[in-house]
């Protein structure tokens, strides 16, 4: 990939980078020519990733999300970054009626502070160069609810709105900060959601999106537009890829 839609060189941090849409950002981002930092809370499963990269300039930094002693020296340890990519997060599907605070906490503290906190721990210690890109994975359910839904829905809606208000805060520096709403993408994290949704309710799903379900690969493909200079005017964006 060449010319303004390239990504070589460019210092990239990626959460959540052990499995499904992480790993395949980490290695897409890899045969684009980035330097890649990944973060996860597993360290073997992240070790798994980076053996799997060609380059030899990338690095991990294991590190549970929910420790949030732990991102000032996260920030502290990186290389001056030209995008982050927050792919680490849950799902999760409770009927309205059960859910309790421990609940609204674990996915809250997953979806949303962890994000917004590391992002702040990057701003501080000025780790995001000028004109960097900052991507939020959000979800479709933002704007299609489901049954069940209504923490995991809340979480990304409360990222989106975070992302816009993030993406003019930053403006003046031309840091950028967009989400990407995925529909259902073929992920461990989607064979999960079959222990609490039954997969006659998954193919329904299935076929009302024209194109079917998604691979991590359509996910990771928005990602490298979106670092790239190519999309340099576009911020506060929130990016659909429903499969129609």
């Amino acid at each position: 990939m060449s010319g303004s839609f390239s990504v070589n060189g460019k210092n990239i941090l990626v959460t959540g980078a052990s499995s499904g849409i992480g790993r395949q950002v980490a290695i897409d981002l890899d045969k684009a020519g980035a330097k890649l930092v990944l973060t996860g809370r597993n360290e073997s499963k992240l070790a798994e990733t980076l053996a799997g990269l060609r380059g030899d300039t990338h690095s991990f930094f294991a590190a549970d999300l929910l420790d949030f002693d732990k991102f000032a020296a996260l920030a502290e340890s990186l290389p001056l970054l030209d995008g982050v990519v927050h792919c680490a997060g849950i799902t999760g599907h409770l009927p309205a009626k059960f859910i309790g605070a421990d609940d609204i906490s674990e996915i809250l503290r997953i979806n949303y502070m962890a994000p917004v906190l590391l992002t702040s721990a990057l701003l501080r210690k000025k780790k995001i160069a000028g004109k960097a890109s900052l991507i939020f994975l959000s979800s479709i359910t933002t704007k299609y609810p489901y049954y069940g839904g209504a923490l995991y829905g809340s979480s990304k809606a409360a990222i989106e709105a975070y992302s816009r208000v993030l993406s003019i805060e930053l403006a003046s520096k031309g840091i950028r900060s967009n989400c990407i709403s995925p529909s259902f993408v073929r992920t461990p994290m989607v064979d999960d959601a079959g222990k609490t949704i039954s997969n006659e309710v998954l193919e329904k799903f299935e076929k009302m999106m024209p194109l079917g379900f998604g691979v991590p690969q359509d996910v990771s493909n928005a990602v490298l537009y979106l670092l790239s200079d190519a999309s340099g005017w576009v911020t506060g964006s929130n990016m659909i890829l429903g499969g129609g």
